[in-house]
């Protein structure tokens, strides 16, 4: 099915300042923090740029783009709703119980192709999770782990970023603009960079792809831990880079505001990144869905990765309904 012809389920998201509260990172991230931001040592070799198959790409036009693209979505008929607070995050601990586990499995409706499920409950630390070690092609939900391998550099060069990669970066998460990630991609590095960001990020199952960022490979459990260090006070990113994040991810374009926003609260903002991508090899799409949102009052990180879905339209209502189930469960039993 064309790209073009597909539409999506969308939910209304309001544009916002994110606010984030103080909560204790894991402490390996310092440690690895040390080469990157310690005034008067020498740039990571794994931080030099590298050539990149993406930089300088034109926009895909076919109605089944490549791999590492995303088509564009049509435009959105829903109102958007007025900005407010965004749920805060906090350092993952080790994962949930048994318990939670199984109430959350026990949850989810039946599902097509493979899904995971991982979900940070910050008054604890704790993760409930499903399948949340599995990997995933990203598509462009590593926009956001893109960024903030950027604003890591930037730190270590401090500096803040330039007039030109801010408003690159803004097209980037707000409309999942291609050839923006490109430009940050070898902004970055290239696979090398992310993979040296990673390591500082605490992220241990995310392995950036050389040839095209979009097909990075990650597991639920390892976005969970990306949202939570760039949304933590103890982090290796300092206040303003996680709050210029989180405002860009609390002011995605109506049109890609589906996903894990399905449960958060009225009158509450998510932050928020999704993506897409059709497969060339099988026909069928990825389609994965991360962001902060408050449920019951209560403030989640949550990650939702699918691929092998038959259609765009299927694979976003599928992700909807898993959240809609999950996240009530997983809130229920961690009280």
């Amino acid at each position: 099915m064309s790209p073009a012809h597909e539409r999506t389920r969308r939910r209304p998201i309001g544009r916002g300042r994110a606010v984030v509260a103080p909560v204790t990172i894991v402490l390996v991230c310092a440690t690895l923090l040390w080469p990157v931001v310690s005034p008067g040592r020498a740039e990571p070799a794994s931080f030099a740029a590298e050539p990149t198959a993406n930089a300088g790409a034109a926009p895909a036009t076919s109605a089944t783009p490549p791999e590492h693209t995303e088509p564009a979505l049509p435009p959105s008929d829903s109102p958007t709703a007025a900005p407010t607070d965004v749920a805060r995050a906090a350092d993952p601990r080790p994962p949930a119980g048994p318990a939670a586990a199984d109430v959350l499995a026990a949850a989810l409706p039946a599902t097509t192709g493979n899904l995971s499920v991982a979900i940070l409950d910050p008054a604890d630390g704790t993760i409930a999770g499903y399948r949340e070690d599995r990997a995933y092609v990203t598509a462009s939900i590593v926009k956001v782990d893109i960024l903030a391998a950027l604003l890591l550099r930037a730190g270590h060069d401090d500096r803040t970023l330039t007039a030109a990669e801010r408003a690159t970066a803004e097209a980037m998460i707000e409309n999942s603009d291609n050839d923006a990630a490109d430009t940050l991609w070898s902004a970055v590095g290239g696979a090398a960079g992310l993979r040296a960001a990673n390591a500082v990020l605490g992220l241990t199952e995310t392995e950036p792809a050389g040839a095209s960022w979009g097909l990075t490979t990650t597991t639920a459990a390892d976005q969970v831990r990306l949202l939570a260090a760039i949304t933590t006070a103890d982090s290796p990113l300092d206040a303003d880079s996680r709050a210029y994040i989180a405002d860009l991810m609390t002011s995605v374009e109506d049109d890609q505001t589906w996903g894990v926003s399905v449960a958060a609260d009225p009158a509450t903002t998510p932050a928020l990144k999704n993506g897409w991508l059709p497969r060339d090899a099988t026909g069928l799409w990825v389609i994965n869905s991360i962001g902060q949102i408050t449920h019951a009052g209560r403030p989640l990180l949550i990650a939702v990765l699918s691929d092998d879905q038959p259609t765009m339209d299927e694979g976003v209502s599928q992700i909807e309904a898993v959240t809609r189930a999950a996240v009530p469960a997983v809130t229920t039993t961690l009280s």
